[in-house]
């Protein structure tokens, strides 16, 4: 016997159980996932239901029930303006880390116990912190999308702290440093290492530069690109890590010295000719190069085991940093993004950028005259005659 009702409907069964079902907001009809005991209990669903739709948080169930792995790898091959690099990684992370372990699981069935135990037992597993932050913002990420698209009401995520890693401080190298450790590398690479630490230039910036992007008469380099390199291989050339990457910078005097020689030895004459390049004359890959320059002996040499290439540009903006200069102007020079909307070409004559470039000029000369006083010799560099 059907019941009449404002909202929805009821129909008891045969079984003397009772049937709840609704118009959805489409027009059409949607029966509850399941059949109730008593009358009461079916009017009490019906009431609760027509609640969440007049609240707005009414969720399409036919929608919800795509599992996490499908709705993921959308999320990922959807997501606009990744850098493939930043592809790679999520499709690293949401493979080893989510989809094993609540692939198969429906979008709707994600509730907070099922979170917080999905992200206890990577913690008891032995993933280490930072990837278990690294897959936890994946997801949350991913959630979020799905409460947008109104597949789920509320994202889930909810463990505090859990999005949080652990950051080392990184290692910073005294102007000494820098120089002796551009001495230990293969003369080839030496200009590379004190251009990406003076010039706050990340590895597929430097090595992306071309003989046209350096001006050496007034020791500025353009930043256009960059080098990315995928997790199969591939070398891929595109723009800057954000907008703001697009720069120009400029370098101290004494590095300019260096890479004047750089460019005279090591250097094609075409104006797209790569400015940094190995052995053979390709494009440098980083990940053989530390190998290549033995780069683990070097660092440790000069007192620094462990350090990073991307440190040099840490150390860079430390230096920089030091000088006084503005936030504003130090995020320039980085490469950092800002809230302006087009931040594309600094102009290379700004007053602010070229005290930056004195005073870390300043700086490598002090140390110049600090080992010339004490009866050392400076750390050598490429000969400018060669």
């Amino acid at each position: 016997m059907a019941g009449r009702r404002r909202f929805g409907g009821l129909r008891k069964l045969a079984s003397g159980r009772y049937q709840a079902s609704y118009l959805a907001p489409d027009g059409s009809r949607r029966a509850a996932p399941h059949t109730f005991r008593t009358k009461t209990e079916a009017e009490r669903w019906l009431a609760l239901l027509e609640a969440e739709m007049v609240r707005g948080d009414w969720v399409d169930p036919e929608r919800s029930r795509i599992t996490v792995e499908e709705f993921g790898e959308r999320w990922i091959r959807e997501r606009p303006g990744l850098r493939p690099r930043t592809t790679d990684l999520y499709r690293w992370l949401f493979k080893r880390y989510i989809a094993d372990h609540l692939g198969r699981v429906k979008l709707g069935d994600v509730t907070p116990a099922v979170v917080r135990r999905w992200h206890h037992d990577l913690t008891e597993a032995g993933v280490s912190a930072t990837m278990t932050a690294k897959a936890y913002r994946l997801l949350r990420a991913i959630l979020t999308t799905a409460v947008d698209d109104g597949v789920l009401t509320r994202n889930p995520c909810r463990i505090r702290g859990a999005g949080s890693e652990p950051t080392p401080e990184r290692p910073v190298l005294t102007v000494g440093q820098v120089f002796a450790l551009a001495a230990a590398m293969p003369e080839r690479y030496r200009a590379l290492v004190v251009v990406a630490t003076f010039g706050s230039l990340r590895w597929g910036e430097a090595v992306a530069l071309r003989r046209a992007d350096v001006d050496l008469e007034t020791g500025v380099v353009r930043v256009r690109a960059a080098f990315a390199e995928r997790s199969t291989g591939e070398l891929v050339l595109g723009p800057p890590k954000s907008r703001a990457g697009v720069r120009a910078v400029r370098l101290p005097g004494p590095v300019v010295t260096l890479l004047k020689a750089h460019v005279t030895k090591y250097t094609g004459d075409a104006p797209e000719a790569l400015v940094f390049t190995g052995d053979k004359g390709g494009t440098l890959r980083r990940s053989n190069f530390n190998r290549a320059v033995g780069w683990p002996g070097a660092v440790k040499a000069v007192g620094a085991p462990g350090l990073h290439f991307h440190d040099l540009r840490h150390t860079g903006n430390t230096l920089a940093a030091s000088t006084g200069a503005s936030l504003r102007d130090l995020m320039d020079r980085m490469g950092h993004d800002s809230m302006r909307a087009a931040l594309i070409y600094q102009h290379a004559t700004k007053d602010a950028d070229r005290r930056i470039a004195d005073a870390l000029a300043k700086h490598i000369d002090a140390h110049a005259d600090a080992e010339d006083q004490g009866g050392k010799a400076a750390p050598e560099g490429p000969d400018p005659a060669a």
